[in-house]
């Protein structure tokens, strides 16, 4: 019985082994370096280093409890990648729409663990780093409003707008499109 439980085993520790390999190849930076991580590719056809990237991310889904939200950090790993890719950075000009559950990843410290047991608001740095990088962040008023939330319980340069699909709307008409990740 042994026997067979081993070798049932085997191959996925093999698998196991490779995917940790894999995963080894991704590192944070050139602009985020605690956060954001990427892998070099090498590309078939290279994004052009004058590209310009106007990109709105749609956040939902809450963080993980003690992680960064996964849509921000996303937004992260996009400059980070095409950065390293040559692109400028200041080619990329990024927004990020939050609502729904994730609402309680834009407000302050106090508010979100008054909401999450104590918790601590992971996501707090990381949005701080991304504004200190051009990135904008609107949250859904409507979503604020059926959480509770006031424009004093947000995070320092946090945009309260009507609604997520008002911000979409005048973000589509500035040029930006929809990231579908």
């Amino acid at each position: 019985m042994k026997i067979i439980r081993l070798a049932l085993m085997l191959p996925l520790l093999a698998l196991a082994q490779t995917a940790s390999a894999q995963m080894e190849n991704f590192k944070p930076g050139p602009v985020f370096e605690s956060f954001g991580p990427t892998a070099p590719v090498e590309q078939s056809e290279p994004v052009a280093k004058d590209a310009m990237f106007n990109i709105a991310f749609d956040v939902a889904t809450p963080a993980e409890s003690g992680k960064i939200n996964r849509t921000i950090e996303s937004a992260a790993r996009f400059i980070n990648m095409h950065v390293a890719a040559g692109v400028p950075e200041e080619n990329i000009r990024l927004a990020i729409v939050v609502h729904g559950g994730a609402s309680l990843d834009l407000t302050s410290q106090e508010f979100f663990a008054a909401h999450k047991d104590g918790a601590q608001n992971a996501s707090a740095a990381a949005i701080a780093q991304l504004q200190e990088h051009g990135v904008i962040f609107y949250l859904c008023g409507q979503s604020a409003a059926a959480h509770g939330i006031d424009n004093a319980d947000l995070l320092p340069g946090i945009n309260m707008s009507l609604s997520a699909m008002t911000a979409h709307a005048l973000l589509q008409q500035q040029g930006f499109t929809i990231n579908p990740f």
